[in-house]
């Protein structure tokens, strides 16, 4: 736990502040790394698949904001009250915090509207003209997805930091 001797009366908002954070990205990791493949690898259907994944990574995205926002707030919390640690958190949080927005409002609505014309027409997204640019958001959000990712371990890590 991250604490210096000076500040002992926040050891219970840092105790706080770690384990939303370990369960935020734990989900973000399992969401990711563990259910999507497993859709994947179960459901012979991939279109099918793709939109129970996809509509799995939107709720992990709204709930990855309302997390990476709280954690936000008791950041800045922490960082008012002297804890100088969470300055750097805080930085770590905007850029998960921008990742989430990105895939919340531009990405998954981008390749649900490309799923749906494609669906309206009879056929699947991958088949469609739209495929190409489909498959290059889809490339694109799955890079974001693993930069959060790999700033959520490196959140943990430095929260657990003695």
């Amino acid at each position: 736990m991250m604490q210096t001797p000076e500040t002992p009366h926040y050891a219970g908002a840092q105790r706080v502040f770690i384990l939303l954070a370990g369960l935020w990205v734990g989900s973000l990791l399992t969401v990711g790394y563990l259910v999507a493949p497993a859709i994947f690898s179960t459901m012979s259907d991939r279109q099918a698949a793709g939109m129970v994944a996809g509509s799995i990574f939107r709720i992990e995205a709204y709930l990855s904001m309302i997390t990476c926002i709280a954690l936000m707030v008791l950041a800045n919390l922490l960082v008012n009250r002297g804890l100088n640690q969470y300055r750097l958190i805080r930085w770590v949080l905007l850029a998960m915090l921008l990742c989430s927005i990105a895939a919340s409002f531009v990405f998954i609505p981008w390749m649900n509207t490309l799923r749906d014309s494609a669906l309206a027409q009879g056929m699947p997204v991958m088949l469609s003209p739209s495929a190409t640019l489909f498959g290059r958001l889809h490339g694109v959000s799955s890079i974001l997805f693993m930069i959060q990712s790999v700033l959520g371990i490196f959140l943990v890590w430095r929260l657990t930091k003695r």
